[in-house]
């Protein structure tokens, strides 16, 4: 892990009480609810971005070739794993 470098981060008065008061009934210091609050939402946000580059890749990919799979095709796949089988995914078709 990288050696952490200071960043200033300039709040509202009230957001800054609003944490000053979380951080203690947590037993943190503002600067951990900071920190943590940062970090989940760069992870939550690139979880997000990558899930849109996914969406627009098949997209893309389905445009380019037209497979696809029907949703009652995939209901009944998932429905199956669902019910705990061991089912193969549907086979991709124009």
């Amino acid at each position: 892990m990288p050696a952490p470098s200071t960043t200033s981060l300039k709040l509202d008065t009230e957001t800054k009480e609003r944490v000053k008061r979380l951080a203690s009934a947590r037993s943190r210091s503002p600067h951990w609810v900071m920190r943590e609050a940062i970090t989940q939402y760069v992870e939550r946000e690139e979880k997000r971005e990558r899930l849109r580059q996914d969406a627009v890749a098949a997209w893309t990919h389905y445009q380019t070739t037209g497979l696809h799979v029907t949703a009652g095709e995939a209901d009944a796949w998932l429905a199956k794993l669902e019910a705990g089988l061991d089912a193969a995914a549907p086979k991709c078709h124009g």
